[in-house]
């Protein structure tokens, strides 16, 4: 059986990514393309082999065999368009974040709740088949008592005419907001942590548009573990290598471009069995890296096939909007910290 699939916003990452990603997927079939452009959506629906191509959002939520719905368009259009969709008793796969501000994502939460119908989060990265086995190792005490992690995300975003990601009304956030939630999320599901304590700091070092460009932040997860996180709008795409560190008391996990739109990159794990008593000289012997084999392949389609069996009565949500906000609001209180110089409390 095959969920049946609206896509609003045919722009950006539904198209490059996503919607290729839905092709592949065993259990999901696509039936109509929206966009404001209707070029857009010409082109898309001619592409992908859509039924539909269309430029209303009430159109496409009219047409009866459609199931879910994905929405991709900007931030500021997330909350019209969600409750449209739950009014329609489509089920729906939003992008992050999932509201302008917490309180409006947690209000569409509860909307979609009321209304019966699941709301899901793009949080594709999660489906990384390393992201998942770093989670693994560390959920089976591999690395021991996790003490630390880092994350890095960044990209190269001058200033452009009319860009929503570039106004921090119309997106929610800068390159924090966009980019940062990313390394947040995936420390939190690697580590299966929370976030207990934010210090951040956020501004603009090259562009001057009205969101920042560059943002860092020190968080204390609940298991009193300090990670560092740093996203940036102003480093050349060529020049970073985006990298992920998780440490505990047993070993460590190196992973090199993992955190991007494709799923590939690589991870190097170390292990001790016995730390040893304290060695004043810190010598460093080499340690063998441990072998990891994962099979990789497109986080996208996961994405899609696993929220399309919790619509099919067949799984649970993969990414609920509780889960989601909470890596949304560990990014607010960055923003928080920032304005009031002081460490933001989320317990």
């Amino acid at each position: 059986m095959k969920v049946k699939w609206g896509v609003i916003g045919c722009g950006g990452i539904a198209y490059r990514r996503t919607i290729p990603g839905m092709m592949l997927a065993e259990n999901a079939e696509l039936v109509a393309v929206m966009d404001s452009n209707k070029a857009a959506a010409d082109k898309t629906a001619a592409e992908f082999g859509a039924k539909y191509s269309l430029d209303s959002v009430d159109d496409l939520l009219n047409i009866k065999e459609i199931q879910a719905v994905y929405i991709a368009s900007p931030v500021f259009c997330h909350k019209e368009q969600c409750i449209a969709a739950a009014k329609a008793k489509k089920h729906i796969l939003i992008e992050k974040p999932v509201g302008l501000t917490c309180e409006e994502a947690q209000e569409l939460s509860a909307f979609c709740e009321r209304e019966g119908v699941k709301l899901g989060v793009g949080f594709m990265m999660r489906f990384h088949g390393y992201h998942r086995k770093m989670r693994e190792l560390i959920a089976d005490g591999r690395l021991g008592e996790i003490v630390s992690a880092r994350a890095q995300l960044t990209c190269w975003y001058p200033e452009m005419d009319n860009c929503w990601r570039q106004n921090r009304t119309l997106s929610g956030g800068g390159a924090m907001m966009d980019m940062g939630i990313h390394c947040i999320d995936l420390i939190r599901y690697i580590t299966g942590l929370d976030v207990a304590a934010v210090t951040g700091m956020v501004g603009n070092q090259i562009f001057k548009y009205d969101a920042e460009d560059a943002g860092a932040a020190v968080f204390k997860l609940s298991n009193g573990a300090l990670c560092y996180v740093d996203a940036n709008f102003n480093i050349p795409d060529a020049a970073a290598k985006c990298k992920m560190e998780f440490y505990g008391t047993k070993g460590s996990i190196f992973a090199e471009g993992t955190i991007a739109q494709e799923e590939g990159g690589r991870i190097e794990v170390l292990c001790v069995e016995d730390a040893g008593d304290y060695d004043a000289a810190q010598n460093r012997d080499e340690i063998v890296p441990v072998k990891i084999d994962v099979k990789l392949g497109n986080m996208y389609t996961k994405e899609i096939e696993a929220f399309g069996k919790a619509v099919l009565g067949d799984g649970e949500i993969p990414v609920t909007a509780a889960d989601a906000i909470r890596s949304q609001r560990a990014i607010e209180a960055v923003y928080e910290s920032s304005a009031q110089g002081k460490t933001i409390s989320l317990e």
